[in-house]
This record gives structure tokens, sequence and C-alpha cells, in this order.
């Protein structure tokens, strides 16, 4: 039984003292493989170097919308470097953020446009960051309606409308921590979501499942949101694993 953690930011200072005995936690609790999402220019390096140190860790690059600001053009110009230099499994994070500021608005949306442009350059998919702008993102994906365009919507935790809407545009549901809270609700959303739609991801260090909500999350806390998920969809932690490991291996070509 193995899973794929498609989101995590491990190559953050939170893991400085412990990520080679946090990866081999993962690995033990059956995690083969940890996609790397990209920040923005503070933390290519790291992120790069942690892909290149262990085997199990695939790299992601794009500017995620918080970095998204008066100097978005020269991040998004750094980004676009490194995909000269070589290549990654997808474009990601990139998106819209409307939670904690709504100053660079417009600039959000045009570097997300530009992104996605190298996805479809590149034949990768997008992994979509969405909060409090789920509809708003759903509505510029539509825009590229029959361009190939494929991706996730990762931490997903809206309503069953916005998870139909990601469905019918052919995109993945990226499921987290947020499935084991108790106030949440995304459990009833997702009882009627097929298995097929779905992969599994921890955002580690953020998010983190319970039992150990309030914690650093990481990448072996994966099987605790399989585990909720299994018990939302009444079958077993295997089918979960089988099917959003096959999922995960689909999108991104693993």
């Amino acid at each position: 039984m193995f899973f794929i953690d498609t989101h995590a930011h491990l190559y953050l200072s939170d893991f400085e003292q412990d990520r080679s005995a946090m990866l081999e936690a993962a690995q033990k609790a059956g995690v083969e493989q940890i996609l790397l999402p990209a920040i923005d220019s503070e933390t290519h390096a790291a992120l790069v170097a942690m892909e290149e140190q262990f085997a199990q860790c695939r790299a992601m690059m794009g500017v995620h919308p918080c970095s998204v600001k008066t100097d978005h053009q020269s991040e998004l110009s750094i980004a676009r470097d490194w995909w000269s230099q070589r290549d990654f499994i997808a474009v990601g994070e990139i998106g819209l953020d409307f939670y904690w500021d709504k100053t660079f608005v417009d600039q959000q949306y045009e570097a997300f446009r530009v992104q996605i442009e190298w996805a479809l350059e590149k034949k990768v998919p997008v992994v979509i960051h969405s909060r409090n702008a789920c509809l708003e993102c759903v509505q510029v994906i539509k825009e590229y309606k029959g361009r190939g365009l494929t991706g996730v919507f990762h931490c997903f935790s809206g309503s069953a409308e916005e998870a139909r809407e990601i469905i019918k545009l052919g995109f993945y549901l990226g499921i987290g921590g947020v499935l084991t809270y108790k106030n949440a609700g995304l459990g009833a959303v997702l009882a009627d979501v097929p298995l097929q739609h779905i992969i599994l991801e921890t955002d580690a260090p953020y998010l983190t499942p319970v039992p150990f909500r309030g914690k650093r999350n990481e990448s072996s806390y994966v099987r605790l949101v399989a585990e909720k998920l299994a018990e939302v969809k009444t079958i077993t932690i295997e089918q979960v694993a089988q099917v959003t490991t096959q999922n995960a291996h689909a999108l991104f070509n693993l």
C-alpha cells in the first residue's frame, strides 16, 4: 500500500533539524513520493537542492499568488529562468489568494495566466492555490478549454458546487488535513465525489491533520488523511491508496 503526498513544502526551514528522519518516517508510512511546490525566489534554490538530495522528492516551479506583489515581473522572470535550465513535474503552486490581501488582484490574475501558458508550452499540469478564490480560479481555467490544460485545485475545502465545477474542468481535488477537522464540513462534500477525482496531500508544514493539529505537519501524516477519506466513503484505506496513487501518477506523469 503506497501513497503520494502531492503537495508539501519540505524544503522550508521548519524541517532543518530533522529532514532526513522525517523523510524516513514518511517512507515507513508508505509514502513513496513527495511532490514539492514552489513559493518564490527566496526558496527556489532550497527546493531544487532538496529534490537533488532525496530521491523520493520531485520539484515543481512557479510563483505563489501571495508572492505576487509590486515586483511580480521579477519573480516571474526568475521562475521562468529555472524552467529554461531544466524540466519540472508541474507549474505550481500558482493561482489566486484573496484571503490576506487584495492589493495585487490584477497582478495575481496576470501572473496566473502567464504561468498557465508555461504549463501548456511544457505540457505539464498546474497546481492551483485558490484561497477565497475558488470560483474565480475556475473562471480563469475555463478560458483555456480545449487546449489540454490539466491540474489540481490544491487544498480543496470548498462546497459541493465548487467540487462539481472543478471536476467538470477535468481537474483533480487535492485533499489534505482539512478533511479531518470536525467543523470543516468537507467530508459531506466528498462523500459524493468519486475517488477518481481525488489526490492526497499534506501541505506540510501547514494544515496538520487531527490528532496532531496545532503541531508541524509532515508527509507521513498523509496516511491520516487517507484513513479519514476511507471512513467518509465507507471503503478501505487500501482502495484509497490505490486509486489516489494512480491518479497522482496519471496527473504528474510520474
